[in-house]
């Protein structure tokens, strides 16, 4: 098999950076999202010990495989972990099992109640028995849902938790992100709620549920229906604002902002476009009928690349749709050494040690391994009711998502986070408009702006000045952290870039969320969520099968969403290890990548280049999603074994398939649907969820916003608030820890007075207090269309 190399890659030299521990993890997972985790601690260089069942894990051999015959998915998941075979529920698995978590600092667990007690493996039982062990659960539903004990994956989450909902065009099926999308954003939950735990006195349990991280991700479709009343749909990308255009040898992502417009009549140059009833961005959309098909022509003609670079020079943040032969042979990936000659690093940060290496064969762990010394972590001194975060101060000069998100994620577990905005140009998400809400001027704060910045102070700074440059430098001396995610060069210019602030601290930990990284020939391009989709290859393998590539949508803006999970957990990583003056390069469109590594391994390999398959997934069969009476009423079935193929095949009335081995379900996968959908069709949504769990069949249904909302699980997760308003809670739960209700968020300029005073005269930061109130400043136009 094509490995990928490390040794070209800046910054990924193998192994734990000095000032650091190595961390001994042990991971007792078969689902994706428990081996993604274990694979972050891995390839950050800490001692992984993976447990396989008698025999070894299934995936091993799951095609597609390579010429070894090891899973592509398995070595992408398992590299530089070691292996051992257990069973815990035997006497020999569970002394075997106890000796490990000995010396453990993490145990990675995805049983559910009843696995687990079975096991004597529950979290409660663990931590008594391992006082300092922290224990990460990952369960399709929370480690105490009963549901959690059927099988779960990326499909059935995203429906359940309302994602599903919003992919895909709005009168065909609902669709799951391409790979396992679900899987990776929950394992970066669960590496943060992991940082998180390692700063409570004592470790914690971290309980994180798939089907809520899927809420969380479309936090956006809740506050519209809260805000509105409609509840959102799917746009597809054959309408809306924003669309997809056919270019001669693939598609583009054909998005620009309101006030682009001239830019956009610039790279048609048709003059069906200079119509001035097209100058308001309402009309243009009213009468797009009238100008698209000149933009369709004009595509036709010319490359994808050639318009995505045109589009560029003009500012316009387009996205080409790049499949991954495009990125094999992308000049920016290879530039960077994500993807070379030799393979590559997929490494998705840069600026911390990051090692890829082999799969494990089995029983290779280390034999006999030391206990490590206890560990101390960089946290808060006192009892247990301190939030993990507690005296970490945090500087968030992030805006609209990728970055304000990643504030908003520290603040809820107790770091002082103060956001900074100038006063000439506030974050735009202030005025964002909601949509649905229409398309008139917004004259209050929007909501989505909350979601994303409650629980934060807030000061305004001109850093276009010295006076303004001279107090970041102050309050810097005092932090421990700075977010920011500008165009890349901005930061340079402005003079606070991570040469120059190290100087102020050395201590300084240092995140930037650009687009493409700090470094290549595209580092300085702009992008919103959906051009990312498009140049990360993950609109490549999302859609139906055999069509063209498809989108999260502006409403979803996925890479936004996952890029603020990685960073919140990057920051509490070197805070709890103690990394400190670290520079942390997260390069978006690589880290949506990098979730995309067995099929890049795979094409790496054996040249192979997947398109969209729908919801058909390698390893599960029949897997897709199924109409069910009433209006846009759809259904998640997933099934991996053969039981639970007989158990689906009696209840449907279809028992002649119930004997067929999986491959024949697969090769006449046709048949088995149209059997499925004839059986759904007939009944209500519930009536199908009651049938099918009854029956032992993997499914679940898919939701809307509405449905979500009024769902109690969700409530009960406190995975969205409402207090004062409608918005996105918590993506983890922590069993010894709750987070308060946040602050509201500030207004602009709201902390100016007590902060610049504490800065002044070298004080710490304060919290927040009674204050002037803001004053009013001139905002940026609304930009209806997508976000960042």
């Amino acid at each position: 098999m094509n490995r990928p190399d490390a040794a070209n890659r800046p910054g990924a030299a193998g192994g734990v950076d000095g000032r650091g521990s190595v961390l001994r993890v042990v991971e007792l997972a078969e689902g994706v999202a428990g081996q993604v985790c274990g694979r972050l601690f891995a390839g950050l260089g800490h001692a992984v010990t993976k447990c396989e069942p008698p025999g070894g894990d299934p995936l091993r051999t799951r095609e597609p495989v390579g010429a070894d015959g090891l899973s592509y998915t398995f070595a992408a998941l398992n590299a530089d972990k070691r292996s051992v075979q257990l069973d815990p529920s035997t006497p020999d698995g569970r002394d075997r099992l106890a000796e490990l978590l000995a010396a453990a600092d993490i145990l990675i667990t995805d049983a559910g109640p009843r696995g687990s007690a079975e096991a004597d493996l529950s979290p409660a039982r663990l931590r008594a028995a391992h006082p300092r062990l922290v224990v990460v659960t990952i369960t399709p539903y929370g480690a105490t849902d009963p549901r959690s004990d059927m099988y779960g994956d990326s499909l059935l989450a995203e429906c359940y938790g309302g994602l599903a909902a919003m992919v895909g065009e709005p009168d065909r099926r609902p669709l799951s992100l391409g790979g396992e999308q679900v899987a990776h954003a929950a394992a970066f939950v669960a590496f943060y709620g992991a940082m998180l735990a390692l700063r409570r006195p004592g470790g914690d349990v971290v309980d994180v549920a798939l089907c809520d991280v899927a809420a969380y991700i479309d936090w956006k479709s809740d506050i519209v229906y809260t805000e509105t009343g409609q509840i959102p749909v799917r746009t597809g990308t054959s309408i809306g604002r924003w669309r997809t255009v056919e270019a001669a040898d693939g598609w583009v992502g054909f998005i620009f902002q309101p006030e682009q417009w001239d830019s956009v009549i610039t790279l048609v140059g048709d003059p069906a476009l200079e119509d001035p009833r097209l100058r308001g961005d309402k009309e243009r959309f009213e009468l797009v009928d009238s100008w698209w098909p000149a933009v369709e022509r004009w595509a036709a003609q010319r490359t994808k690349r050639e318009i995505y670079h045109a589009a560029q020079r003009l500012g316009l943040p387009f996205g080409y749709g790049a499949d991954l032969a495009d990125l094999a042979a992308d000049p920016q990936y290879r530039a960077r050494s994500f993807i070379s000659d030799g393979g590559g690093t997929l490494a998705p940060v840069v600026g911390l040690p990051w090692r890829f290496g082999e799969p494990p064969s089995l029983d290779d762990a280390e034999p006999d391994a030391p206990r490590p010394a206890p560990r101390t972590v960089d946290g808060p001194a006192g009892g247990r009711d301190r939030a993990p975060l507690a005296g970490l101060v945090v500087l968030d000069l992030g805006t609209i998502t990728a970055g304000a998100a990643t504030g908003r994620l520290l603040a809820d577990y107790g770091a002082t986070v103060i956001k900074i905005e100038t006063m000439e140009r506030p974050d735009a998400f202030r005025v964002w408009p909601v949509p649905g809400a229409g398309d008139a001027e917004v004259m209050e704060e929007s909501p989505l702006f909350e979601s994303n910045n409650a629980g934060k102070l807030g000061i305004t700074l001109d850093l276009k000045t010295e006076a303004g440059r001279a107090e970041i430098r102050r309050l810097v001396a005092r932090s421990d952290a700075l977010i920011e995610n500008f165009t890349v060069g901005v930061t340079r210019r402005l003079g606070i870039d991570f040469p120059t602030l190290i100087e102020v601290n050395p201590r300084l930990i240092y995140l930037s969320l650009s687009s493409q990284g700090q470094s290549g020939p595209e580092s300085g391009t702009r992008s919103y969520g959906s051009s990312l989709d498009l140049l990360s290859g993950l609109a490549s393998v999302t859609g139906y099968a055999g069509e063209r590539p498809m989108w999260s949508s502006a409403d979803i803006n996925y890479p936004d969403q996952i890029v603020s999970l990685f960073g919140a957990g990057l920051i509490a990583y070197c805070a709890a290890l103690d990394l400190r003056g670290t520079y942390l390069d997260v390069s978006q469109r690589e880290l949506v990548s990098w979730t995309l590594a067995d099929r890049i391994i795979e094409h790496l390999a054996a040249g192979t280049v997947p398109g969209p398959s729908g919801n058909r997934r390698p390893g599960s069969t029949p897997h897709d999603v199924y109409r069910c009476d009433g209006d846009d009423q759809w259904i998640a079935v997933a099934c991996r074994t053969d039981a639970e193929r007989a158990a689906l095949a009696a209840l449907i009335g279809a028992g002649r398939m119930a004997g067929e081995p999986a491959r024949w379900w697969e090769e006449n996968h046709r048949e088995v649907d149209a059997a499925i959908s004839a059986w759904t069709r007939r009944r209500p949504k519930d009536e199908c969820v009651r049938e099918l769990t009854r029956a032992g069949v993997p499914s679940a249904p898919v939701q809307s916003a509405r449905e979500r909302a009024e769902d109690p699980h969700f409530r009960r997760r406190r995975v969205f608030l409402d207090e004062p308003r409608r918005q996105k809670g918590f993506p983890l739960r922590l069993f010894g820890y709750e987070p308060p209700q946040p602050r509201p968020a500030p207004g602009l300029g709201q902390h100016d007075a007590e902060i610049r005073g504490a800065a002044l005269s070298g004080g710490h930061v304060p919290g927040a207090g009674d204050v002037p109130a803001p004053r009013p400043a001139e905002f940026p136009s609304p930009r209806p269309g997508g976000s960042k």
